[in-house]
């Protein structure tokens, strides 16, 4: 347990050498996201794998929960290992926080991998959050991280039900995108039906020094099972190769 930010938030470590900060979906938490490549990614880097506030095994005593902020928890808890520059990955929500430290912090992050991440929230997707928030499938989705019960659910679908109507949290625009110095790889899936792959397109077109790698057939997060190895291998490239 690291302490920031005024909540206590988990952390596991593994590996030697160079930083890489990886960050798990929303309702997720970094060992169900991450483990199936933690152990490759360790052969490489120094890999910080924590769960952001109210997720997982991290507290969360204000019951919000933003992006902006979480970027902001990210930051502290580079601070608060010494680490000064990162690599970074990011899975849906952790893309995003990732995201908004890039824009604001670029100097922060040598390399970054946006997974399944929109710049912003359309109406599509506010609709899809409206129509899954409560849903016992997303429940389910979530469960496996739920180190508090269902009072830790509840909290965490009300604050996902709460995206749809937050037009100051993920709203950023090609202007921002404009000042991001990250080179960064986009992966999406061609047929995310959450973030619609335009919204990929339109970041690779915003980030100076982007790549985007659309999957055929890719749903949202497309990075596990058959395409896992080939997705371990492209990230691999990217964050070495800067």
């Amino acid at each position: 347990m690291v302490e920031v930010n005024g909540f206590d938030m988990y952390v596991e470590e593994s590996g030697a050498g160079e930083p890489l900060i990886l960050l798990h979906a929303f309702g997720g938490c970094g060992e169900e996201n991450w483990g199936a490549f933690v152990a490759d990614l360790a052969r490489h880097y120094r890999v910080i794998v924590p769960d952001l506030r109210g997720h997982g095994r991290s507290t969360n005593p204000s019951g919000e929960f933003s992006h902006r902020q979480s970027a902001e928890d990210v930051l502290a808890l580079a601070g608060s290992l010494g680490i000064d520059r990162f690599r970074a990955m990011g899975i849906s929500s952790g893309g995003m926080a990732l995201l908004h430290v890039a824009v604001n912090a670029p100097e922060r992050i040598q390399s970054l991998v946006l997974i399944g991440t929109p710049m912003e929230f359309g109406e599509h997707s506010r609709a899809m959050i409206r129509a899954s928030a409560r849903s016992a499938e997303m429940h389910q989705l979530w469960r496996p991280c739920v180190s508090r019960g269902e009072e830790q659910l509840a909290e965490l679908a009300e604050q996902f039900l709460g995206f749809a109507d937050v037009y100051d949290d993920m709203n950023l625009t090609l202007q921002d995108l404009g000042l991001v110095t990250t080179p960064t790889l986009i992966v999406h899936g061609d047929r995310d039906m959450i973030f619609p792959v335009e919204g990929a397109l339109a970041m690779y077109r915003g980030i100076p020094e982007s790549t985007l790698w659309i999957v055929p057939v890719g749903q949202h997060v497309p990075i596990y099972g058959p395409v896992a190895p080939e997705f371990l291998r492209t990230a691999l490239l990217h964050l070495r190769a800067n």
